[in-house]
């Protein structure tokens, strides 16, 4: 079983980052297989236009996967960008992809509602998301419910490169094991890993959580600013001695995150019956916030006294990633002909 995903170094990490994906990468070390995760830096250049800020974001991201747990000697983690097949199998992708396809795409409609310059990085994007998964014939991908639609994109690639140049292929047999006269595809379609209780995580104003959107809830910044961001989430005008409906509250569901079950049922009757306030639900959501990511806040300051290692951690991670899509790109490149045979 191999695992991969990736995460933009385009601003601080936040609590959707973390219950979102993070959180499930550092479990899934455990289990047997390979884990690959990424800085998706390439794809950063879609909204940072910024050299140094992107540098300099990269590190911190990295400082943050190693700080929350993630083992470089269990996963490979890696730039983007130091392996340059991402980036080749993106254009050879791209010969392929209807533009229908893109064309459908929430996240680009999205962004460009939102004032998102429309340039063909943008468009493109996942054509690259496609490259960086099927260049390692990656068997699942964890992601949030938003990017789905990206996951089912990248086997719709997949499916039209395998038509396109491997005879014999069939996309009801995508890997020749019901006919013999089926032929396996070169590149193999992920399925989705999805953990439905935490797939979107509320921002500050009840839309999901994004740097984008400014309404994050930053994992690793300042005391002041945390609790800037926790007391600044937005809530309604209910009186503190009136009952109040949990499910509409944002503010609920981020305390969620961090409860058991039967503390959310407590939570949820605190809700119901009145006479709290939410000051004091942000209050509680402050202290539940620094229990749960105090250690690894803590270890991220030791971490960046050397940097060095941290950067020998990302080459060794590249070397090793490298070595796992050779053999992919190698094939893909015989497929389409710009290679020698």
């Amino acid at each position: 079983m191999r695992t991969l995903s990736g995460i933009q170094p385009s601003g601080a990490l936040h609590l959707g980052n973390y219950f979102g994906a993070l959180r499930q990468f550092v479990e899934l070390q455990k289990e047997e297989g390979e884990a690959l995760y990424f800085i998706a830096n390439l794809h950063a250049l879609t909204t940072t236009r910024d050299g140094e800020a992107l540098s300099r974001n990269t590190a911190a991201i990295a400082l943050d996967f190693l700080a929350l747990g993630l083992d470089p000697q269990k996963s490979i983690l890696f730039r983007q960008s130091d392996v340059p097949f991402h980036a080749e199998l993106h254009w050879l992708l791209g010969t392929v992809t209807p533009l229908a396809l893109l064309e459908r795409g929430h996240s680009y409609k999205d962004k460009l509602a939102r004032g998102f310059g429309a340039d063909v990085g943008l468009f493109t994007y996942p054509v690259l998301m496609a490259a960086d998964i099927l260049l390692y014939r990656t068997d699942r991908v964890p992601v949030g419910k938003d990017q789905k639609q990206h996951l089912e994109i990248a086997r719709d690639i997949a499916t039209k490169f395998n038509l396109t140049y491997v005879p014999g292929y069939d996309p009801q047999d995508p890997e020749g094991r019901e006919n013999k006269k089926h032929t396996k595809g070169i590149l193999k379609l992920p399925e989705p890993f999805i953990l439905d209780s935490t797939a979107v995580v509320p921002g500050t104003d009840g839309q999901k959580m994004s740097k984008s959107y400014g309404n994050a809830i930053d994992l690793f910044g300042t005391d002041k600013e945390l609790k800037k961001q926790i007391m600044g989430i937005v809530t309604d005008s209910t009186p503190v001695e009136a009952p109040k409906d949990p499910d509409a509250s944002n503010l609920f569901l981020l305390l969620k995150l961090f409860l058991s079950p039967s503390e959310i049922d407590v939570l949820a009757q605190s809700f119901r019956q009145g006479g709290t306030g939410y000051g004091a639900y942000k209050k509680q959501l402050l202290d539940a916030f620094h229990a749960a990511f105090d250690p690894a806040r803590a270890r991220r300051l030791e971490l960046q006294k050397d940097m060095g290692e941290i950067e020998a951690i990302l080459q060794d991670g590249a070397q090793r990633a490298e070595a796992i899509a050779r053999p992919v790109i190698e094939e893909v490149r015989r497929a389409v002909g710009v290679t020698g045979r």
